[in-house]
């Protein structure tokens, strides 16, 4: 009798000890945070563009996103902008803005050109400095022509993952793009505009991401066609910005921008001072386009005569010394040359805008420490849009506004299709757009100082990828990657967009 009391006991205790187990697991295992309702602010306001009142409201906060079980997935945190005293009767334009990194909030082109209120920078390349800084009416927003949505993606700005959903999950080429359309479909319906004029801006790694979100929309029977994209400093083929033996595509797409900051700078010969900025560009493409292509796709066919040759034209259009570019290999990288230019004054150049010069711990390297076109306005911006959302739009920011996010940028899924190794080019997306639609238009914006998204690879893309040229309106100005910080820039810069508009 004992033996069998003990050896029923055994599964008894063993039972005993599962469901023990089970209970502590459930009770160690935490419970998800409540899905809290994203707050959203409304205010009014008014705002003098091209001599004329506007008046608006604005809308900011959150907007959650949900899976196909209808889960909570992320809270968009967005800004919008609808002016309420237009006397068309003729449905307005809405435009969706994003800047770009990734990992970039939107605050660059929101204070910068398109919002109702601008942040005031130096013009003239020099540093913003510390606060106090100037936030004021934008006599150039856009505000005029189209209404204004501007969208921080998931990680930037206040904008992050909810319920089971993290951060990483929307940190991708497609998933991102997936986001921002899912976003753009939502506010379509709760603002009853789906019968408006659409338009998408993205500045930088932004113009990769409006050109996946063009796929997303247009894609599809339930298409969201396009009325236009305005490619603010543009990347779509980044081939044309990745230095690695075999490519030649950054050497030829990046030395245009080094011949005008060269021309900037004062590194060109008298004679090519008189040719002007525009033509001594022009001169740098058609070298660029021709002999120097040439020569680097020959490799060490090159004769010694035709190798001089060339290194002799690319001193002319760099400024730098014709030893420094035989060792090179006639290859001189962006970074290379921002540190090498004005070595002699132990100074640097800026990336995003060559205008700007900086200094050194050790002028001897081969690196810059920082872009001094970055730190040259990020204090101003970063203030600027805390400043602005606290106490002109009543927004409570109870978390850390992420400006430019390196986690974002060093977690990015870069894969476009499955587990295949190849560079991103979404430029194929856009020319299809063309294709598929007879309204749809390219606005392109590049800054001749540009030396992170260079504008001749922007333009050897759109010769590239089966885009009709008639529908691509490319222009140019005299400053860098945020071409708006120079005013003047800023202005014509504005006056094109009103017109690609109309």
């Amino acid at each position: 009798m004992s033996l069998g009391i003990k050896l029923r006991s055994k599964p008894l205790l063993l039972a005993a000890s599962v469901l023990l187990i089970s209970s502590n697991a459930i009770a160690s295992k935490k419970p998800e945070p409540p899905i809290v309702k994203p707050e959203v602010s409304t205010t009014t306001h008014k705002v003098e563009i091209a001599d004329e009142t506007v008046r608006y409201k604005a809308i900011a906060g959150g907007t959650l996103l949900k899976n196909d079980k209808g889960e909570a997935t992320a809270n968009i945190f967005s800004t919008t902008y609808l002016r309420t005293n237009s006397d068309s009767d003729k449905p307005r334009p809405v435009t969706f803005v994003f800047n770009g990194g990734p990992g970039s909030a939107s605050i660059w082109l929101h204070l910068g050109i398109y919002g109702p209120k601008r942040v005031v920078v130096p013009s003239n390349a020099k540093d913003d400095g510390a606060a106090p800084y100037q936030l004021v009416d934008n006599q150039y927003s856009l505000l005029d022509v189209t209404d204004l949505v501007f969208i921080d993606p998931v990680g930037t700005g206040v904008s992050h993952a909810v319920g089971k959903s993290k951060d990483k999950d929307f940190w991708g080429v497609k998933q991102d793009a997936k986001s921002i359309a899912q976003f753009i479909r939502q506010w379509l319906t709760e603002h009853n505009r789906w019968n408006s004029p659409k338009y998408l801006s993205g500045e930088s790694y932004g113009t990769v991401r409006a050109a996946a979100v063009t796929n997303e929309l247009q894609g599809g029977w339930t298409d969201v066609s396009l009325n236009g994209v305005m490619l603010i400093s543009s990347i779509l083929d980044l081939t044309h910005a990745r230095y690695q033996p075999g490519n030649n595509q950054p050497y030829i797409g990046f030395l245009p921008t080094m011949a005008a900051t060269a021309y900037y700078h004062g590194k060109v010969s008298e004679a090519d001072k008189n040719l002007g900025l525009e033509g001594f560009v022009e001169a740098s493409r058609h070298f660029a386009l021709n002999d120097y292509a040439l020569a680097l796709l020959q490799g060490s066919r090159l004769s010694d005569n035709k190798r001089k040759q060339t290194i002799k034209k690319l001193a002319r259009f760099t400024g730098l010394k014709p030893s420094y570019l035989d060792a090179v290999n006639l290859r001189v990288s962006a970074h290379r040359f921002q540190k090498e230019l004005l070595r002699d004054q132990y100074k640097t150049v800026g990336r995003l805008d060559s205008r700007y010069i900086g200094k050194d711990y050790d002028s001897g390297g081969e690196r810059i420490d920082a872009d001094p076109s970055g730190y040259g306005i990020d204090g101003a911006y970063t203030a600027a849009i805390n400043h602005y959302l606290t106490n002109d739009l009543n927004v409570k920011l109870d978390r850390q506004f992420q400006v430019l996010s390196g986690k974002v940028f060093g977690g990015w899924d870069w894969r476009m299709s499955g587990n295949r190794l190849h560079f991103v080019n979404v430029a194929p997306y856009l020319s299809k757009a063309q294709r598929e639609n007879s309204d749809f238009k390219l606005f392109v914006a590049n800054g001749y100082f540009d030396m992170a998204t260079p504008f001749f690879a922007t333009e050897n893309t759109i010769a590239d990828n089966g885009f009709d040229a008639s529908r691509v309106d490319m222009k140019y100005y005299p400053a860098g990657h945020m071409m708006y910080v120079e005013e003047n820039s800023l202005k014509q810069l504005s006056d094109d967009l009103r017109s690609f508009y109309k």
